[in-house]
């Protein structure tokens, strides 16, 4: 695990989008793993701006979403299928039909589940995931307690979760109780994991997942066993951590051919 300590999310962005980008020259047909909430939206607008500036190009590229609501209705503009779109797929060149999302409105969710778990097989498994990071170590939406083996399926939100989020909707009451997300399990088989925190109220979370021991109580933890792990956090999500001096030197000294 890579802990790089930055000054803000506008550096964050870029870094993380220099990563996407060096993949995308070196493998055009890549596949991205996509995160929803705040965390990752600097890496979309980076990634958004190179594609307009520079012809980034996503043509060939496909994407699968970490999770999804389930119960709200199509085109609900809060369904993460839609924020995908709007904060990012819409904002580059990737074709539509290359953009997956886990089914929340399936009638058979577990047959669905199963499905999204093959379709990302079958193209080679996912070669860059972004994630973000939850007040109490949650990623996807695997909640505390979650099984390091799980695969894709259905979660219930803890309310911790649902009041996080809420900020999203009208009311807590608009909340939906449960999502379909990819697992622990299916995570940590991303060929490389960047995970981006923001915030003083991410501190605990970075420490506990960063430095604390490998349990289900911090789902996030489980990155400690993955073999390219690259945490992207600025001042104030790593203030808890013991080891931020050696962090910020063992960045500052990584030799430029080893990239992130």
């Amino acid at each position: 695990m890579e802990v790089v300590i930055l000054p803000g999310s506008k550096q964050i962005g870029k870094l993380a989008a220099d990563a996407v980008e060096a993949l995308l020259r070196r493998k055009p047909a890549a596949v991205l793993g996509l995160a929803t909430g705040s965390s990752p939206l600097p890496v979309y607008d980076e990634l958004a701006a190179r594609h307009e500036r520079d012809g980034l190009d996503f043509s060939a590229a496909h994407a699968f979403a970490l999770d999804e609501y389930v119960g709200l209705e199509p085109g609900h503009p809060e369904s993460y299928r839609e924020v995908v779109r709007r904060e990012f797929t819409n904002r580059v060149n990737i074709l539509p039909e290359n953009v997956h999302t886990p089914d929340g409105a399936a009638q058979d969710l577990p047959a669905a589940c199963e499905a999204y778990e093959d379709q990302m097989r079958s193209m080679g498994g996912v070669d860059l995931q972004l994630l973000g990071v939850g007040t109490d170590g949650h990623i996807g939406f695997n909640e505390p307690g979650s099984s390091f083996a799980s695969r894709t399926r259905i979660k219930s939100l803890i309310e911790q979760t649902r009041r996080d989020n809420a900020r999203f909707f009208n009311s807590l009451a608009e909340v939906p109780h449960h999502v379909v997300t990819q697992g622990l399990g299916t995570i940590l088989e991303a060929k490389h994991v960047i995970l981006i925190a923001t915030g003083a109220q991410k501190a605990q979370a970075v420490r506990d997942f960063v430095e604390g021991p490998v349990a289900a109580i911090c789902a996030a933890s489980i990155l400690q066993f993955h073999p390219h792990a690259t945490i992207l956090v600025d001042e104030a999500a790593a203030s808890s951590l013991k080891l931020a001096d050696f962090y910020r030197h063992t960045y500052d000294n990584k030799p430029a051919w080893q990239g992130l």
